[in-house]
């Protein structure tokens, strides 16, 4: 039975653990919302939350501070825990990061296909990789390896809906809001996001409501993912083998738990060589690469925008910019690579490029 030293000094451990994930937080400033004019489109403008500028370089930073709390304050975590994650790269970097922030071992379960430049960043925060085959088993070998080391499985999949706070405690919603109050249209018309986990338009759709904004929230899917299908149909709960998209961090080939269908207004279906497109025309627009993710975000505002000029309104649209295109170099960015995978990308990049374009 534990003495009441031990648990003296688990409790100081947790705090100390806690106060520095805080003092990591008030070190960092928020990220910047980036005006974007239409000169096509008069009395529309598209602001992008550029999540890129996080310490580890993607908005999953903001998912991994909430799961490492989450588990710290209900005691699942303690000084000696292995902290194991099923990931596509992005939210393993950010885990690695806190990981080593509080001394902790940390394995990063991924798809054999993540970016190289992923998981050299997955190492670079001191995090081990255990690659799997199939991408439909990382949930498995994370639990096995969980249980294997007497660890914690993160499961960013199951705990992202609730691991963050919806109605404030500076999330994402809260921040655009704040950061659009001195806009021309300070109310967006629309809020575009990707799903993943589904805990960002968990969070989104339940601060629009809880302020009882007028905003609408929109997902952006890729084509070959679940969410879009079973947002139509509720008995589509997974993909058939074999049918799996090449935009990662995004698109699921299962429901996951922490996606909440009710809260979302629209979902956008959007096919890789447009994202790929999209991602490029962005690319050249801002004078910096993005990544993949964020080019599906833009191909789904670019159909909102349209038809609220068709519509004849104004207002304003904002997505997220998710991360930098550095982790895609060998990738997305590298034609041969998108030519072996049959992605014809460049009518969509010209396509988009319009939007910010100043013809008519």
């Amino acid at each position: 039975m534990p003495t009441d030293r031990e648990d003296a000094a688990v409790r100081a451990w947790r705090t100390e653990a806690i106060r520095r994930i805080e003092a990591d937080y008030n070190r960092s400033a928020d990220t910047h919302l980036i005006r974007l004019d239409l000169p096509r489109y008069p009395g529309i403008t598209l602001y992008l939350k550029d999540e890129s500028s996080h310490p580890t370089g993607s908005l999953k930073h903001r998912l991994a501070r909430s799961l490492f709390l989450y588990a710290l304050c209900n005691g699942w975590i303690g000084r000696d825990t292995v902290v194991i994650e099923a990931s596509s790269g992005s939210t393993a970097v950010s885990e690695a990061y806190f990981a080593r922030m509080l001394g902790l071992r940390f394995i990063a379960v991924v798809p054999a296909t993540t970016a190289a430049p992923k998981l050299d960043a997955i190492r670079f925060h001191g995090g081990d990789i255990h690659a799997v085959d199939d991408p439909r088993t990382v949930y498995d070998v994370a639990h096995r390896l969980a249980a294997e080391t007497g660890g914690h499985y993160l499961d960013q999949f199951t705990y992202a809906e609730r691991a963050t706070d919806w109605r404030g405690n500076n999330n994402i919603a809260e921040s655009i809001f704040a950061q659009m109050a001195a806009e021309e249209h300070p109310v967006p018309s629309w809020i575009v996001c990707g799903a993943g986990t589904g805990g960002t338009s968990a969070t989104v759709g339940r601060y629009i409501r809880y302020q009882r904004h007028a905003t609408r929230l929109c997902v952006a899917d890729p084509v070959h993912s679940v969410f879009h299908r079973h947002f139509a149909d509720r008995t589509a709960v997974s993909l058939p083998e074999g049918c799996a998209s090449y935009i990662e961090g995004i698109g699921r080939p299962r429901v996951e738990p922490s996606f909440v269908p009710t809260v979302i207004d629209r979902m956008i279906a959007v096919d890789d060589a447009e994202s790929i497109g999209a991602m490029r025309a962005l690319s050249t627009r801002l004078g910096r690469r993005v990544g993949g993710s964020t080019g599906t975000n833009l191909a789904a505002c670019r159909l909102l925008i349209d038809e609220m000029a068709a519509r004849g309104e104004t207002g304003s649209v904002v997505t997220i910019l998710c991360d930098g295109g550095e982790r895609y170099t060998c990738t997305y960015y590298e034609d041969t690579w998108l030519a072996g995978r049959n992605i014809t990308w460049h009518d969509h990049n010209n396509r988009i490029a319009l939007l910010f374009s100043a013809d008519r």
